[in-house]
């Protein structure tokens, strides 16, 4: 491209100063420079197609470590939501346990206040049975008790 800006340059110098000047000769070197702009502009649309391409491959490469990385984590979310089931399961399985265990607890504490209930009831009605009897014998011998 210097090159024939120079070129142009030598032909305008030789215009302005020679009456016989062709000017078909500045028309060659016209089409020289469209010639010129055309391999310069096919060389800028071949370096744009190669960047894009180079762009494309680059958002390829991004979109798969994405994919990777989004399967990864959902990998660990899983053994996470899986490891935590199992914990909850276990500690599910402790408290029905326990509470079983108080479940029949309670039912043999229940079952210990009943049967100290009717002991005390039967102790209270032999007790008063047993005053009863002492202060009917007092009323039919007829003697009366100093208290």
């Amino acid at each position: 491209m210097e090159a024939l800006l120079y070129h142009f340059t030598l032909l305008s110098s030789q215009a302005c100063q020679d009456k016989n000047f062709d000017p078909s000769s500045m028309d060659d070197l016209m089409k020289l420079f469209e010639v010129e702009a055309y391999k310069s502009w096919a060389a800028m649309e071949l370096e744009q197609e190669k960047e894009v391409k180079e762009a494309e491959v680059a958002v390829q490469q991004a979109e798969e470590y994405l994919e990777s990385d989004m399967e990864s984590a959902m990998d660990e979310f899983r053994r996470f939501e899986e490891e935590m089931e199992r914990m909850a399961r276990s500690e599910l399985e402790s408290l029905e346990r326990a509470a079983e265990s108080a479940r029949k607890m309670g039912n043999l504490l229940e079952k210990a206040a009943t049967i100290a209930s009717k002991k005390y009831v039967e102790a209270a009605l032999n007790s008063a049975t047993a005053s009863m009897k002492t202060a009917w014998k007092g009323i039919s011998s007829k003697k009366v008790h100093p208290s």
